[in-house]
């Protein structure tokens, strides 16, 4: 091996240090600045501050689970799989959390391992927003039409149907276009929340050219949906269908439907 170990011992520790900035925040909190950001560029916020028993507490001051809430529901995090895994998380970096403020208590002889364990530990938190979706969204399109097919017959059923009076109506297709008696039946899955926005788009169009038409909004789980983009979503669609796994609930709204021309 030929890399000087020394040299790169310098080196190194010369580019961390110009990636840590400190500066003062208040009387009682110094902020830290670290090379560590969120998808959306924001940084982490990290702050110091000394306990009155002595030491030092490194804390994200609770702005990790303000960050998430922008675009996710917090609630979902306090329970179900994001509950445990969040749990596991902390346990296995050895944080703390009170009332959503992530910390760790150090001493200043070991404060710079402490960072990079608190970068670490509020990426993985991060993460959480991805995990369940993913694992959704890889057959969620796949298991729905499953299930329709078995409802009423792949030969009742239009897939992408485009309404041609629609203004560039290629570029807004439906889901799933339901032959029916009196007004058709548009279905629409929602996986995540770039489908539930393109979805209530199209159903402004459609409404806008005063389409003729019901609607039904089958989503993966309403639970891990932005309440925002849900209620947009809702207030200009039909009937929804709050998770893919309630199969009873998606038969008996589209057969009530349909079941004339069955």
């Amino acid at each position: 091996m030929n890399i000087n170990i020394d040299v790169l011992r310098t080196n190194l520790c010369k580019a961390f240090c110009t990636e840590i900035q400190v500066s003062s925040k208040n009387e009682h909190l110094i902020r830290i600045e670290t090379p560590f950001y969120f998808p959306d560029g924001d940084p982490y916020q990290m702050y110091l501050r000394e306990l009155s028993t002595g030491g030092l507490r490194l804390t994200d001051a609770g702005h990790t689970m303000m960050h998430l809430s922008y675009e996710n529901d917090i609630d979902t995090f306090r329970k179900g799989t994001r509950e445990l895994l969040l749990n596991q998380i902390k346990l296995e970096m050895g944080i703390y959390e009170t009332e959503g403020e992530f910390y760790l208590d150090t001493t200043s002889d070991n404060l710079s391992v402490q960072i990079f364990k608190l970068g670490q530990a509020l990426t993985k938190i991060y993460d959480l927003t991805f995990l369940n979706r993913a694992r959704v969204e890889s057959t969620f399109y796949e298991d729905l039409e499953e299930r329709i097919y078995n409802i009423v017959g792949k030969e009742k059923v239009k897939k992408d149907y485009v309404y041609s009076e629609m203004e560039n109506a290629d570029d807004y297709p439906i889901d799933y276009f339901f032959t029916c008696n009196g007004q058709p039946l548009f279905l629409f899955g929602i996986p995540n929340r770039d489908k539930a926005k393109l979805t209530t788009i199209i159903l402004e169009r459609l409404l806008r050219h005063q389409a003729k038409f019901e609607s039904l909004l089958v989503f993966a789980d309403t639970e891990n949906m932005p309440k925002n983009d849900f209620k947009r979503l809702v207030n200009v669609g039909g009937e929804i269908i709050a998770s893919l796994d309630a199969k009873d609930d998606l038969s008996r709204k589209i057969l009530k439907r349909v079941h004339k021309n069955l």
